[in-house]
């Protein structure tokens, strides 16, 4: 296999590449050893902690490996690598933002407002508890409603943007949204302990439902 400190030519990468295509687990092993220190540098300067970079540098990887495919042979391999890294890294920052302020819109809504105590619990959760709470709650939503909710809230696609991907009436979209958030905030709340931690307790599994 080419060494991974070799530098950077034409023919190596369509060795590599063609390598990959074909289910190559040795040839997609120098590519990441090759470039990883690269996307790991993009990565940190989003997050700013070791960990969460080594963590997202991962998933960069996994969606550049889906994205092989439609790299463009003519063009530079680590341009377009870094490019795709840079994009990726910016669609998960503002994932986690969209995360965030769904928890403040979720906990915010009518049918949880009069419920002080978890209110005022779920207010004084640090980031990252939140971000796990989220999770936590989202996988507890029906699989059409979970879908119907992030496709709003944290990809922020349109009603009619929704309703083509799924291929739906824009009311059903609609109907699912609505009964996806109320839904979230529920389950916000049971998982919240009258002490104001998140509860350890393990999540049953993601389950689908017809609207």
């Amino acid at each position: 296999m080419l060494a991974s400190s070799a530098p950077e030519n034409p023919d190596e990468i369509e060795q590599l590449l063609d390598g990959c295509l074909q289910g190559d687990q040795e040839a997609w092993g120098t590519i990441v050893q090759r470039y990883r220190r690269k996307v790991f540098n993009v990565a940190y300067k989003f997050v700013g902690r070791h960990d969460l970079a080594e963590d997202l540098t991962q998933d960069v990887f996994l969606k550049i490996f889906k994205a092989l495919g439609t790299f463009d042979r003519r063009a530079n391999f680590q341009t377009w690598l870094i490019s795709v890294s840079r994009n990726l890294c910016i669609d998960h920052y503002r994932s986690v933002r969209k995360e965030r302020e769904l928890v403040d819109r979720s906990v915010d809504a009518s049918e949880v407002s009069a419920v002080s105590p978890e209110l005022d619990a779920l207010v004084t959760l640090e980031r990252d508890d939140r971000r796990a709470q989220l999770h936590d709650a989202l996988a507890r939503l029906p699989e059409t409603l979970r879908t119907a909710v992030m496709l709003r809230d944290i990809q922020e696609l349109t009603y009619q943007e929704i309703a083509t991907r799924l291929a739906l009436p824009e009311g059903t979209v609609k109907s699912r949204i609505n009964r996806g958030r109320k839904e979230l905030a529920r389950h916000i709340r049971r998982i919240m302990p009258d002490g104001g931690a998140p509860r350890n307790a393990t999540p049953p599994a993601p389950h689908g439902g017809a609207t």
